[in-house]
């Protein structure tokens, strides 16, 4: 199991815990963000990265720096839920949890991720039927489209969402072609 699988499952938990909060006191938007506006702040920020990661510095004085810098950025929830995080020793945890958050909002508004691995970038026209197409295909109210170019695919795409993966690409059949004449189909 890689670092990232760990870290995501671990986050889980949280992020699941915040979501049903945010929707009983109806703030799910708001509260996530709030949680990317945390994420902006500490990617920006290399000192508060070290910060907030050293375990040189008091748990109160990790709370003080987050207190100092988002007291008025944020909700109180979300502030609430960062002293947590420092408290249980999980704020390494805190882009897979908003990561997870944000599945969650998407999942609650019918909004499918997608990411489309192409080995040439789609006009607007051919990113505007394969949009069509998923959502006739997942059933979602609207695709969240991520377009990542890798040249060695030669020709074609590959659709990943979430654990599905359909590969329509020119390296996927060839790899296809080469497995079944070596008989390890």
């Amino acid at each position: 199991m890689s670092i990232k699988n760990v870290l995501t499952k671990a986050a889980i938990p949280y992020a699941e815990a915040l979501f049903d909060f945010s929707q009983s006191t109806q703030l799910v938007q708001k509260n996530y963000q709030d949680l990317q506006n945390v994420l902006s702040g500490i990617r920006a920020s290399e000192n508060l990265s070290v910060c907030l990661a050293s375990p040189l510095i008091s748990i109160n004085d990790k709370k003080k720096v987050l207190n100092s810098l988002f007291l008025d950025k944020v909700s109180s929830t979300v502030l609430n839920f960062l002293f947590i995080l420092i408290e249980r020793r999980r704020i390494h945890l805190i882009e897979a949890i908003i990561n997870y958050y944000g599945d969650l909002v998407n999942q609650l508004n019918s909004i499918t991720s997608v990411i489309v691995y192409t080995a040439y970038l789609f006009n607007e026209e051919q990113e505007r039927i394969l949009k069509e197409k998923l959502e006739i295909m997942t059933e979602a109210k609207q695709i969240k489209l991520f377009i990542k170019i890798k040249p060695e695919l030669i020709g074609g795409f590959v659709v990943k969402m979430g654990s599905k993966v359909l590969d329509l690409s020119i390296s996927g059949q060839l790899n296809q072609i080469s497995s079944y004449l070596n008989g390890s189909y």
